[in-house]
Formats: C-alpha cells, structure tokens, sequence
C-alpha cells in the first residue's frame, strides 16, 4: 500500500479538488451518520483511532516524500513532528479513552444536591469541520481529527492546498481506514472552503492566519456554530543581561529554523540587552555554523518556503526592514530556499517586527533592559501565541506576571509546544480554545451535566411549589451561605470554626482533617497493642 501510494504522491502537483457542487452532500452525509448515533460506541472510536494509527505507519513512505516535496522537510523533522507525533497520539489517546468518557463527579456540590446524583456526561458535539493548514500539513488536520473521532464525532477534514502532496496523502490515509460514511476529505481553495463553511456544523476547526480566522468566525457566527481558532503571533523573546547567553541563542536560533521558520509558535523577534548584544550575535552565528558546518542550502536537515508566494513576501519584508543583516541573507527563488537570516533591527516599527516573518528571518532588538523590553512586547502584539523569557527567576516570573500569551517557554524556544500531552492554544487575537492530548477529547465535547431526582424526596421540594406564603424563611434556613467577610472586604476570624475545622478553610477540608487524625490515632493504637504482645 505504500509503495503504491508513494507512486500517487508524485502526482500530487495535480491536486483534484472536491467539485463544489457535491460538499452539500458530503456534509450532509457525516451528519446522517451522526443522527445515526454509531459513533458514541467506545468500541467504534476506538476501533477507528487504531486504523487510522495503521493508515498512518503503513504510509509512513509516501508522507515522508510528500513533506519532501511540499516543504522540503527532512526525515528527522517530518518523524518528530508530523508522523511519530500524531501515531503516539493516537496511541495515548486510545489508552486513556475509556476513562476519559466516563461520568464524571461535579466538585463544590451541596450535601443536599448529592442526593441528585449530580454528575457530567461527555456528549460528542456532532458533525465538524476541520481546517488545516501548510506548515505541519500532517500534524496539524490528523491531532484535531484524532481529538474528534475519541469524542465520538463525524467529521469532514480540509487539507492546505498549499501542501498539495500532503493533502492527496491524507486523503488516501482517510478513505482507506476510516468508516467513509462519518470521516471524510474534502479537497480545494477558497470556493470550496466558502461552500463548506456555508453548511450547518456542530463546530468548526481551524488553523492558520488571523485573517482567514475572522472570515470563519464570521461565518460561524451565523449559526452560533463553536469555533476553535489555533492562530499565531508576533510572539517575543526576550534576553535579559542575566541569561546564559550561549543557552539563550542555540535555543532560540533552533526554534526559528525548525521546518525553515514556518513555526507559528516560533519567536517572530528577539529582544536582547545591550550589555549581552555582542556575545549573543557571536554565540548564535557559532550555532548556526555548528548546526550546518556546509551550510543549510546543502543541508538535508534544512526545509524550503512552501511556494513561491510565500517566498516573495519574505524577500520583500527583508528588503523593507531598516535593519542590518548580520550575517545569512542567501536566497535561491528556483529552489524557494531562504537561509538562516540575523537582522540587527533598531525600531518595533521594522517590518520584521511588526509583522509576522514566518520564516527563517531573525530579528534582533537591542533594549536598554527589562522594563523597556516588556513594554515593546506589548506594544508589538498584546496577546501573542508565545513568549519566551530568558534570565533569572526574578525577571523570567515578571516576564509572565507583566505579559499575556497563549502559552510560555522559560529559558527555551517554542517548547511548551512541544509537549504533546500539554493543552496548547492561544489568547485573545493569537486563538482561542485548545487542544491536545486530554485537551483534543475535551475540544469536541460537551460537558452534559445530569441529576437524577427520586420520587421519595418530593416532601423535601415542597418549598419549589405555589402558594409561597410562609416558606421565604424555609428556603433562606436550608440554602443561604453566610459570608466570612465583612462590608469592607477583609475575611472574619472565627476562632470556634477554626478550631473545630482543625484549621481548615472549609466543612469538607475539616472533616479530612478529622479523618487523617482518628486514621492516624488508630494505626498509633494498633501498633501499641503489637508492643504489649
């Protein structure tokens, strides 16, 4: 099968996309799966999410190629990223799916409730939609899928035509592992994502640009249909005077030339304090130099552009930055390769700054210390997808105390992004919603909260029944809570609680401690017993 599919992937340039006039019937078609109801059967998505793990491993081949030849990207790169991250995926998510879906206990209930039997369902959301985008072509529609299929939904995926190879290969993967009749591909551009936004989801999937993001939102918005928006940033390093400045350039010159710096997550600029600029600018030409001792055009580690559009805008925000090019700079239109670029910039208004590069540009900053830097930073992009703070504990602490982002990396680049299990999303304009691991299950469903109210207690629910005359001060008796405060906000002392809740801040935490007390008398006693005998 792969070889096979290794064979198709050639022609993947020839990309055929879904004809128009048939995604009204392929959308229908995964909502009358849906209504059909096979897919809440734990067996059934756990029997699809194994098949889709061996589509996948049978494929590895041709996904390998297709990265190739869409990205340019290296074996190590397209395994750690793209394959190897979606199979143990899949694998953690099939191992923890049973106990995932089960009920689950509400916290903070009322003694009286729990005889309600308060509990929390895991209902899938339905029939949804999954847009992916070019930079991890694999990573990128398959996480979201497996997150979709643990909860028990239909869904249609619409691969990047931008990553045309790619999208041919997961469309094989797909209709050759899946049940056909709830997972589908559907394959274009601009019309044919228009006419798939035009049908009635249960949520909407999307990742990619903030201005493709508002155009979903808009159209979701329609039909009060959920969105979860994974976008980027222009996310900001920042290099204090007390960083290990060896440390801080390998990490953050890595995480700018991972798949070529087409990393939403990756640094977008790099403030640094004037006092480390010289030894930064040396450390990080030493490991780019370490990284490609002949260079990154001849290196296989070293991906491409993905298309020629993609490749101009870069040129040209280079040639509109201000800024000194430090070294790198060599560019190649014919093989869309861009190499490894430091800019010396002087303003945020730079065009490297202001702008998302999404490239291997590399923007450097010089401030005059720290209050300075996280001023820029939020001046530059408020809510970013990722900021990553390099110093001391003092000033890495007030980095996140004084800045908003979708996620940090502390004394690294992008690797909480990294961390497949670690629910990963952004904030404000950088995204909303998240996802992986236990978080891709959660993505797709609704927390259904459930009570169970028996015959017998109808004497205690009286006081809910008209007439109300004479049962206000019944119901305020069994419900009211007393506040601990007083009119100007500070907390009472209430020496008698306190003593009897054993110094707890509540009934329940006093009556854990009571428990430990009398478990802990009680082995005291066994064991004095034992010394008797």
């Amino acid at each position: 099968m792969a070889q096979d599919l290794a064979s198709m992937a050639s022609l993947a340039a020839e990309l055929k996309y879904t004809p128009i006039d048939t995604i009204p019937a392929i959308a229908a078609g995964v909502r009358n799966a849906f209504n059909s109801h096979k897919t809440k059967s734990i067996d059934f998505r756990l029997t699809q999410l194994r098949k889709l793990y061996w589509g996948i491993k049978d494929n590895e081949a041709a996904l390998l190629q297709a990265c190739k030849q869409d990205l340019g990207k290296g074996v190590f790169e397209t395994h750690l990223s793209e394959i190897d991250w979606c199979l143990n995926d899949i694998v953690f998510v099939t191992q923890n799916l049973e106990k995932w879906v089960k009920d689950e206990n509400p916290p903070d209930i009322p003694l009286a409730n729990k005889l309600l039997s308060p509990r929390i369902r895991k209902d899938p959301l339905g029939a949804v939609l999954i847009i992916g985008t070019y930079n991890f072509p694999v990573n990128l529609c398959v996480t979201p899928l497996v997150g979709a299929i643990a909860a028990g939904c239909t869904a249609v995926v619409k691969p990047s035509e931008n990553a045309p190879y790619v999208a041919r290969a997961l469309q094989h993967i797909v209709e050759t592992s899946l049940d056909v009749s709830c997972y589908a591909v559907a394959q274009g551009a601009i019309p044919e994502t228009s006419k798939l936004l035009e049908e009635k989801w249960d949520k909407i999937f999307y990742t990619g640009s903030v201005t493709v993001a508002k155009i979903i939102a808009k159209k979701a918005a329609e039909t009060l249909t959920p969105v979860t928006l994974e976008l980027g940033g222009r996310n900001p390093a920042i290099v204090t005077k007390n960083a290990n400045v060896r440390l801080a350039a390998k990490r953050l010159l890595w995480g700018k030339i991972m798949n070529a710096g087409q990393v939403c997550l990756s640094q977008n600029y790099t403030m640094v304090d004037k006092e480390i600029l010289d030894p930064f600018i040396k450390e990080m030409k030493l490991a780019i130099d370490s990284f490609y001792p002949n260079g990154a055009k001849d290196s296989d580690d070293f991906g491409r552009i993905v298309n020629g559009k993609q490749w101009s805008k870069l040129k040209t925000m280079l040639e509109d930055s201000k800024g000194k090019i430090v070294f790198g700079g060599d560019m190649d239109e014919s093989q869309r390769y861009i190499g490894p670029t430091v800019v010396l910039v002087d303003s945020p208004q730079d065009s490297l700054v202001a702008e998302e590069s999404f490239g291997p540009l590399i923007p450097i900053l010089p401030v005059e210390d720290l209050d300075t830097a996280i001023r820029i930073a939020g001046e530059v992009h408020r809510t970013p997808l990722g900021v990553y703070p390099f110093g001391n504990k003092s000033e890495t602490e007030r980095i996140m105390r004084e800045t908003q982002s979708g996620g940090v990396s502390v004394n690294d680049a992008l690797f909480h992004g990294s961390i497949p299990t670690l629910p990963f999303g952004g904030v404000g304009d950088s995204g909303q919603g998240a996802y992986r691991g236990r978080s891709s299950f959660d993505c797709f469903t609704h927390r259904r909260s459930v009570t169970t109210t028996p015959g017998w207690m109808e004497s205690l629910l009286d006081v809910r029944y008209p007439p109300y005359e004479g049962k206000l001060a019944k119901f305020k008796k069994s419900s009211e809570l007393k506040p601990n405060f007083d009119r100007d906000g500070k907390v009472r002392f209430n020496l008698v609680s306190y003593i009897l809740g054993l110094g707890a801040g509540s009934m329940t935490g006093g009556l854990v401690r009571y428990a430990v007390v009398l478990i802990g008398k009680f082995k005291s006693s066994q064991a004095y017993s034992l010394n008797l005998c």
